[in-house]
């Protein structure tokens, strides 16, 4: 399968719907079983959250499946002085994923990495 894009601009939250549907489509293409799709599903939102509470305006989603699932959220635009509150976010990503990594500039996350 080749990857799925999804952008958006992070001020309308209606779109983060869309974007866990398209996580749990890449989850059902991959035959993962429900809980989890839906642990993927908050990972991928979550991530998201990350990069608007950073300061982003807009996102950029690879979603792809390749012997597993796999994306790439990554913050565009907008500035990313501060860093957020994610701390909760982190935690959720950190214990429903198999793997993650998180690209930042100094302290603030611009990009995160998930493998299911």
């Amino acid at each position: 399968m080749n990857d799925l894009v999804i952008e958006f601009d992070l001020a309308d939250d209606k779109y983060f719907t869309a974007l866990r549907l398209a996580a749990g489509a890449v989850c059902t293409i991959a035959e993962k079983d429900v809980d989890a799709a839906e642990d993927f599903k908050v990972c991928v939102s979550e991530s998201a959250l990350i990069l608007k509470n950073n300061g982003f305006k807009h996102m950029k989603a690879s979603l792809c499946v390749n012997g597993g699932v796999k994306a790439c959220v990554t913050g565009e635009g907008g500035s990313a002085l501060a860093e957020g509150d994610n701390e909760l976010s982190l935690a959720l990503i950190g214990a429903l994923v198999t793997s993650c990594s998180f690209k930042k500039s100094g302290n603030v996350i611009s990009s995160v990495t998930l493998e299911l």
